[in-house]
């Protein structure tokens, strides 16, 4: 049996997916470009982050605020102009506070200029694929042809996980404090349900009420965005209904894990008769809860594989299907190196060859 429609809740656009393998579970419109206010800041996090990564700056750098940083109008941590804050701070800031003055001062000191530094974030964007997407400011303020979509938030959301555990756990903080001001993160699904410990929300009158949430139960993640609703409690709302629906009708499972042997095949003129094929990253999958063991798998493997094969060369394909529907298809790999086998066995086996 198929899995039940998903709930009907008043957004514009909106997304589920399985965070491990992408999986789309839901959608309304999810290609719709839309202006994607303080969900920005995902964005803007990502770009910190990687610098982070990559050592051009830390999380104990001070940062001078400048007059432009002080006078974001909106959501605010309330630095003070000239003063020195902590690029951690300042993060924490915009997760927590979702403050535009925080967002500006950390794309000042990455980039020089917010206007550079949204160069940087459409940089990112595109290498993850976000090809949707173009971003103007480091904020999400309003400005025409500052848009994103669904598809690509979750794909932003899937990879800020993915690529920053250590920091995407500061996603779940409920509230920070700074200058003596205590502030509470808007995300109102960290106090109802304690399986959510993420990301973003947003909010314009351009772009209503807008939430990327993720969620984890039983090692099963899972991301939705919802974008364009009435009110703060109808993103939550709408958001809680999503995953519940993608916990309570689908599951992610473990195929193969990496390096593991999957098959064996023969590998003519090779000093190794055979080679053991598999996957060199964890395989998972995600299907209709309950269906996971009517899954079939398929081999498909070229007649004749010759050496060398070096150890990840992909050689064969492997097919999973759920009644007549594919639901995976990915290659299989060797998993070790098949270096071309002595002049005997060269000969023996281009004799041998001939008869196949």
């Amino acid at each position: 049996m198929p899995a039940p429609a998903p709930p009907i809740i008043g957004a514009k656009s909106y997304l589920i997916i399985d965070a491990q393998t992408g999986r789309e579970l839901a959608s309304l419109d999810p290609d719709s470009a839309l202006a994607p206010a303080s969900l920005t800041k995902i964005m803007t996090e990502y770009v910190v982050f990687k610098a982070l990564q990559q050592g051009q700056i830390r999380l104990e750098d001070e940062v001078t605020i400048s007059e432009k940083a002080w006078r974001m109008p909106g959501s605010r941590m309330f630095v003070e102009v000239g003063k020195r804050v902590s690029v951690q701070d300042l993060v924490l800031g915009m997760i927590v506070q979702s403050g535009n003055d925080a967002s500006v001062a950390l794309a000042e000191h990455i980039a020089g200029t917010e206007s550079v530094f949204a160069q940087m974030m459409n940089q990112h964007a595109r290498q993850l694929g976000m090809l949707s997407s173009n971003f103007l400011n480091a904020t999400g303020l309003p400005a025409e042809g500052h848009t994103s979509t669904a598809r690509d938030l979750a794909t932003l959301a899937r990879a800020m996980i993915a690529e920053f555990p250590e920091y995407y756990a500061w996603h779940a903080t409920k509230e920070f404090t700074f200058n003596d001001i205590t502030q509470s993160n808007r995300n109102k699904l960290l106090w109802r349900d304690p399986s959510v410990d993420g990301l973003k929300t947003g909010h314009t009158e351009d772009a209503g009420y807008c939430l990327v949430a993720s969620a984890q139960r039983d090692g099963m993640r899972i991301v939705s965005v919802v974008l364009g609703t009435s009110s703060e409690r109808a993103r939550a709302d709408g958001s809680q209904a999503l995953i519940n629906y993608g916990f309570r009708f689908f599951e992610t499972r473990l195929l193969f894990k990496a390096g593991e042997e999957i098959t064996t095949a023969r590998v003519w003129k090779s000093a190794n008769e055979t080679s053991r094929l598999g996957v060199l990253e964890d395989l998972y999958i995600t299907v209709r809860r309950g269906s996971y063991d009517k899954l079939e798998s398929t081999l498909d493997i070229p007649a004749v594989l010759e050496a060398p094969l070096a150890t990840g060369q992909p050689v064969a394909e492997l097919k999973i299907n759920l009644g007549e529907q594919e639901i995976l298809r990915t290659s299989l790999r060797t998993l070790e190196d098949n270096p071309v086998g002595s002049i005997w066995q060269r000969v023996r086996d281009s004799i041998s060859l001939m008869f196949e």
